[in-house]
């Protein structure tokens, strides 16, 4: 891309929404199966982002915003994967009791949490996660995990879709090769969110007083 047609991209395209009154952090498939070596998903990448990530989970308890964990689960016969895992056989382990479906232990689940269990890429796709949002009066989700190109990028479109305010961390997401998650990061800016840095996320998030920003 020229430079006079990269400005003219961002001319058009690059609008920042920010936050909005009411953000949630939907932690989106940090799961173990991306963060053992040896796995046949492991992604270096993604193990650096879930570090980036412990302090944005710490921030956005303490401004007692809504914290919500996904994981990819599927039945012992994987039906209810459809084509999905006939396109990508190796999420056949992602079951219940296969200790790589399980959250990374770097990320705890808290009582007060909430875990959608999903079967798509998308957090919203046959999910509770929409209903569960407006019922919480979220207007605004902060996103991490993995991958850039995948799971965050079709979670991204929706939360627009949906009507949602959406920010990603970059750092506090992850994918298997550099070239589509910087490709996914470019196109989410542009089209479907905002793309921060994790220390201006943390730094908006620090406003935040009973759930309602400081302006």
């Amino acid at each position: 891309m020229t430079t006079t047609a990269s400005d003219n991209y961002r001319d058009v395209f690059d609008h920042r929404l920010g936050f909005g009154l009411k953000p949630a952090l939907v932690v989106i498939d940090f799961v173990k199966a991306y963060t053992t070596p040896g796995s046949p998903l492991y992604a270096p990448d993604v193990a650096v982002a879930v570090q980036h990530t412990q302090p944005l989970l710490a921030a956005m308890r303490r401004a007692g915003c809504p914290v919500i964990f996904t994981r990819v689960v599927y039945s012992e016969n994987l039906k209810d994967g459809g084509l999905f895992v006939q396109k990508i056989p190796v999420l056949r382990h992602m079951v219940e009791g296969d200790p790589l479906a399980d959250i990374v232990s770097e990320l705890e689940v808290a009582p007060g949490d909430i875990l959608v269990k999903k079967q798509y890429a998308s957090a919203f796709f046959g999910t509770s996660l929409m209903p569960t949002l407006t019922s919480l009066g979220v207007d605004t989700i902060v996103l991490a995990g993995c991958s850039t190109s995948g799971c965050v990028r079709a979670t991204a479109v929706d939360g627009m879709q949906n009507g949602l305010r959406v920010i990603v961390p970059r750092e506090c997401v992850g994918d298997r090769h550099q070239a589509p998650h910087e490709a996914n990061l470019f196109d989410i800016n542009a089209k479907y969110g905002d793309v921060m840095s994790l220390g201006e996320v943390l730094e908006r998030l620090s406003l935040l007083t009973d759930g309602s920003p400081q302006r």
